[in-house]
């Protein structure tokens, strides 16, 4: 019924940039929070910024002031740019929304599939 597809990943140098895409379709009625998570092998998974729908954002201390999230609500669409990035950044970025359907009053907490971002010289 929705899918949260992910684009943007790669290998990228330190220092470098990447922007990351999910874009959520299907029979979304309404998307309250939307943000971006990651996974680094043999760590949990960790939050790395959210957004609200009114705007207001939420950053992991560790990418504060290099990350920045935003949203198209139009396009049922948030964002990761990402800037300045280190060798601990490498992981697997994972995109998440909380998304009421049509076919339901309840609000149900989606994941993409994940995409991978790699920072090496």
């Amino acid at each position: 019924q929705v899918q949260l597809v992910e684009s943007g990943g790669g290998l990228v140098q330190p220092g470098g940039s990447l922007r990351l895409s999910c874009a959520a379709s299907g029979s979304i009625f309404s998307i309250n929070v939307m943000g971006w998570y990651r996974q680094a092998p043999g760590k949990q998974r960790e939050l790395v910024a959210i957004s609200g729908r009114g705007g207001l954002t939420n950053y992991a201390e560790a990418v504060k002031g290099r990350f920045t999230i935003s949203r198209d609500n139009a396009k049922n669409t948030v964002y990761l740019q990402m800037n300045s990035l280190k060798p601990e950044d490498t992981a697997t970025y994972y995109c998440n929304a909380e998304i009421r359907t049509f076919f339901s009053a309840r609000v149900g907490d989606y994941w993409g599939q994940g995409t991978q971002v790699t920072v090496s010289s």
